[in-house]
């Protein structure tokens, strides 16, 4: 069987080089076939090995039309997606997979929707989509739905990942310890943070970065801040085996 991933990248956000570096630690960690679909609006600098195809639009006003909203467009059908059929491994740019991803092709195969817990809001049932399993197509009306009632759907929730969990037919979690945040699971307590370096947990298959610092920021020990007192707080040592990660997993890719 051939195991199907697909991440999203628009704007300038993130280069060609995360695209790059998430395709080689998926190939690393994944056993077998492998279709790595990266859908985007700008595809100089991905690696060949990854498949393109233009990042769909979304008919919503500004900024939400650039915001995680957008990732709803995956819920359509395959003839608005490519010809793209099946179950699909979502990943978002920013994450590095540490462990084999084989067992999330495995986890509750009749499921059309699983997710990652969202650590932030831990037990109120609500995902966090830097990491999920989607059937193409067998959740549309979350698309549709979005799309008719979009001014309503704004005032009752603050991001994407909150609409489509309280949304969804059905949701299922992937095991607590596959996906961890690292700033909620790695980055030491205050104020050990300040001397001790951020931890990779023993049995996490993937670790998500949402908000700041972003993975090239955090091997170098780096937490952007805006203000100048939440220095007191924010800090981190550099998390080397992010490094590690990224350089085992492309030399293995380059063979």
């Amino acid at each position: 069987m051939t195991k199907q991933v697909i991440c999203m990248k628009w704007g300038t956000l993130y280069g060609a080089d995360y695209v790059n570096r998430l395709y080689a630690m998926v190939r690393q960690q994944v056993s077998g076939p492998l279709r790595f679909v990266c859908l985007t609006d700008n595809r100089t600098g991905i690696r060949e090995e990854v498949e393109c195809h233009d990042c769909p639009t979304i008919d919503l006003p500004e900024p939400k039309c650039r915001l995680g909203w957008r990732k709803l467009t995956l819920y359509r059908r395959s003839e608005h997606l490519f010809g793209l059929e099946g179950d699909w491994l979502y990943l978002d740019l920013d994450v590095v997979v540490s462990g084999s991803l084989d067992p999330f092709f495995e986890f509750e195969p009749d499921k059309t929707f699983v997710v990652m817990q969202n650590w932030t809001q831990p037990g109120k049932g609500i995902g966090n989509t830097s990491v999920y399993r989607f059937r193409v197509g067998a959740d549309e009306y979350l698309f549709d739905n979005l799309i008719a009632n979009q001014a309503s759907i704004f005032e009752q929730f603050r991001n994407s990942q909150t609409y489509i969990s309280r949304s969804v037919k059905q949701i299922s979690f992937w095991p607590d310890d596959w996906c961890v945040l690292f700033k909620t699971h790695c980055v030491p307590a205050w104020p050990a943070r300040f001397w001790q370096e951020p931890v990779l947990p023993d049995s996490a298959r993937v670790v998500a970065f949402p908000g700041d610092p972003n993975p090239h920021e955090a091997v170098r020990g780096n937490w952007p801040v805006k203000k100048a007192y939440k220095k007191l707080y924010k800090q981190i040592r550099p998390a080397r085996w992010i490094q590690r990660i990224w350089d085992e997993a492309e030399a293995k890719a380059k063979g």
